[in-house]
This record gives C-alpha cells, sequence and structure tokens, in this order.
C-alpha cells in the first residue's frame, strides 16, 4: 500500500506491505471564496453585533494573532479584518503576536504570515511572558494563582482575538480563549496552567472541554479579559479554509468545537501493534518538541509495549534553546524524566511537552524519522532514531505484531478507541 504522510512541505511517501490500515477522516471541502466568507461570518457573527457596528472610529483596537508555529492562515484573515474597521485610524490598531513560551518570530516569519502590507501599515507588538512590567491581573485561577495577560491588550478600547481551532492533545482544543492562555499571558500563569497536576488529569486531553481543568482555566482566563469579538477558522487536511466561526467568544469557540470534532475524530475498534504518525507537515513539524503532539495521537491507539513512528521534519531542531532540550538531557529515561518533573518544588518552563512524550513511552517504543535531526540529538532527547520508516516497520512487525495504524496528517486526525 502507498501511503502519502505529511511531512514538512513536501510530504513523505511510503510503501507499506501487510495489514494496515489508514485513519483519515472525510476531508473538509474547502471554501470558494475565502476572503467573501470571513467577511460574511464579521457581518454575521454569532451572538454579537457586526464587528464594524461593535467598534467606534476612536477605539484603540487591539487584535491577537497566532505565531510561526501555527498554520494559522493570518495572511487571509487579517487584511478582511482590517477592511471592515476601515473607520478605525491605523495608528489605533495594535496587532500583538500570542507567542506563549515561544521565541519571538523574525521580521522574515512577520511577512510571511500577515503579508508585507500589514506589516507596513501596522503597528506589532511580540508578547513577552517575562515581562512582567506589561502583565496585568485580570483575576484568579480556581488553585489561587493570578491570571496575567498582556497589559496592552487589557487597556484597548476593543479586544479582538483571532485563531485557528483544531484538536489539542492536552487542552482539548486550540482557539477561542487559547489566545490569551498561553498565547498573550504571563510566564508563571502559563506553568501553572500546564503543571504536572494539571496534565495528569484523565479529562485533560484530545477533544475534551468540559471537565478538562486545562481548557476550563483557559476559558477563565480568556473571559476574564473580556474580549470584544473572536475570529476562528478550521482548516482541511491541506491547510485551505474550511469554516469560519465569528461572534462572542464563548458560543463562536462552541461552534468551532463541534465542527473540528466532526471532521477530526475516526473511531478505532482495537489497539495497533505499530502506529506510524507525521505531525501534520509545515509549519507544525518545524521542531521535536512540536512532535510530541504527533506521538501523542498515536499513542490513543498503539497497545502497551508496542511501537510509535513519528515523521517531522525538524527544520528547528529540538530547538536547542529550550528548556525542554536539557530536561531531556538531564534524564536516564522516560520513568526518570517523569519523576523529575513530579519532584520540582515549582513548575519549569517547556516542563509539560516533556511530561506528555514521557508518558507515551512509558507505553510505547518511540522512533523518530527526521531529515532535521542527528541520531545524537535523537538519543540524547531518549528516542531511537529511525534512517527508513518502510525497513523500521518490516523489522517491527516481526518483534511487535503485523497491525499497522497510519496517521498521515497526525495530530490533525485524533484517533479514539471506540
Amino acid at each position: 500500500m502507498r501511503v502519502r504522510i505529511a511531512y514538512g512541505r513536501a510530504g513523505l511517501e511510503l510503501h507499506l506491505k501487510g495489514d494496515v490500515t489508514v485513519l483519515e477522516q472525510p476531508d473538509a471541502p474547502a471554501i470558494a471564496d475565502p476572503p467573501a466568507a470571513i467577511r460574511q461570518a464579521l457581518r454575521n457573527p454569532i451572538a454579537s453585533q457586526p464587528l464594524r457596528e461593535l467598534v467606534r472610529a476612536q477605539d484603540r483596537v487591539a487584535i491577537v494573532f497566532s505565531d510561526i508555529t501555527r498554520p494559522m492562515p493570518t495572511q487571509l484573515v487579517l487584511p478582511v479584518l482590517l477592511q471592515e474597521l476601515s473607520h478605525v485610524r491605523e495608528d489605533n490598531i495594535l496587532l500583538i503576536n500570542a507567542l506563549g513560551t515561544h521565541r519571538p518570530n523574525t521580521a522574515e516569519e512577520l511577512e510571511l504570515m500577515l503579508g508585507p502590507d500589514v506589516c507596513r501599515r501596522c503597528r506589532i507588538v511580540q508578547h513577552d511572558a517575562l515581562d512582567e512590567l506589561n502583565l496585568v491581573s485580570v483575576g484568579h485561577s480556581a488553585r489561587g494563582y493570578p491570571l496575567l495577560v498582556n497589559r496592552l491588550f487589557v487597556q484597548a478600547d476593543c479586544r479582538i482575538l483571532t485563531g485557528l481551532v483544531e484538536p489539542h492533545f492536552f487542552a482539548g482544543y486550540s482557539g477561542g480563549a487559547k489566545s490569551v492562555l498561553p498565547g498573550i499571558a504571563g510566564m508563571r500563569t502559563i506553568l501553572h496552567n500546564h503543571d504536572y497536576e494539571m496534565l495528569s488529569h484523565p479529562k485533560a486531553t484530545w477533544l475534551e472541554a468540559e471537565g478538562n481543568p486545562v481548557y476550563e482555566e483557559i476559558e477563565l482566563a480568556g473571559t476574564l479579559t473580556a474580549p470584544h469579538f473572536v475570529l476562528n477558522v478550521a482548516l482541511n487536511r491541506d491547510k485551505q479554509l474550511s469554516s469560519v466561526f465569528a461572534g462572542s467568544l464563548l458560543p463562536a469557540h462552541a461552534a468551532a468545537r463541534d465542527f473540528v470534532r466532526s471532521h477530526s475524530q475516526v473511531l478505532v475498534e482495537e489497539p495497533f501493534d505499530i502506529v506510524i504518525t507525521s505531525n501534520g507537515g509545515y509549519p507544525l513539524d518545524l521542531n521535536l518538541y512540536q512532535c510530541v503532539k504527533g506521538m501523542s495521537a498515536a499513542a490513543r491507539i498503539v497497545r502497551p509495549g508496542g511501537a510509535i513512528i513519528v515523521a517531522g521534519e525538524c527544520w528547528d531542531g529540538l530547538p536547542e534553546h529550550s528548556r525542554y532540550a536539557s530536561l531531556l538531557r538531564a534524564a536516564q529515561s522516560p520513568a526518570d524524566l517523569l519523576e523529575r518533573i513530579k519532584s520540582f518544588p515549582e513548575p519549569e518552563r517547556d516542563q509539560w511537552q516533556a511530561q506528555l512524550q514521557a508518558q507515551v513511552q512509558l507505553r510505547a517504543d518511540v522512533y523518530v524519522f527526521s531529515r532535521g535531526l542527528t541520531e545524537k540529538q535523537m538519543r540524547e532527547a531518549l528516542l531511537n532514531p529511525c534512517q527508513d520508516i518502510e525497513q523500521l516497520v518490516s523489522r517491527l512487525v516481526r518483534q511487535k505484531g503485523p497491525r499497522v495504524g497510519v496517521l498521515p496528517q497526525g495530530p490533525f486526525t485524533v484517533p479514539t478507541l471506540a
């Protein structure tokens, strides 16, 4: 069987023999006229006035947009949104890059995401989660710690969130209030939201919102910033616009979640011996840190003691500058890594990705195919290098068993045991 999986920009074709099952939902059709669909959503929003009527000419407007790690089509969405705000002075519009704990984006990346015209016309701020002077508390979590968010966003007269709604491995879904937490939240708030206790909760997983403590805290932070409007989109497997959801934060995001669930969840009768997964291709497979999402999706349907093979380009490395990389290198094994994280007196940056990777590895052996990583880097990350997926599958079939599942779109498909 020939199977094409998402990998970087070009994809990867595999020739697999034997008992192979490809797991994909029927793809959502692309919207024929994306600008028209976006404009229609902005003018006929869910539980809200049309955007243009909501914003006064003299208002200071803050718009949050996603960073380079997300395939959000901001260069498509933002010009239409700005057209609806044409009655507002351009120097009253601020664009805030929702970096969370990620690195700042380069000038070239900003142009790629926003387009040169928007970059030239609008003031852009890259959120810094460590800049305590530019953070303000909007309230407290159920566990009592402050919910710190970007001061410029909170102080704006009109606050707008934009983002992509897709399945998320511990927050349930992206988009919606996730643009606030972790997008423009303070480091201390993010660390507590992503700490060991929160991520160990059984509901902190794919496609779970109600009862998921991570999601519920994210939603609380989002509502406390009182955003006036949200513009969320969904994409199909070719990363084409498939639906637009605009309006009031909670009902608009609820509608987006329903759509995404119906186009991403695949029921599986029994676990597989081996699961091959991508990490969704560019830009999500830019580094190993992000590829934990593909591992996590595969872990849902691999049998205990089975094997997972994840293919990710990882042109950005681990990345080397991350705490994730140093946490992995300091540990002797996945079990040791988990114990170290559990013992931290205070949560540390990137520990969530290391924790979830360790949890996957305690269930199954994990192999990584990547042209962007060396074998040394993979082994230091406690993972098994793979030079040839087809040869590795042939060997693993003899060791683990014959049933092979394939997730060509990686974490954009959520396999679920029936």
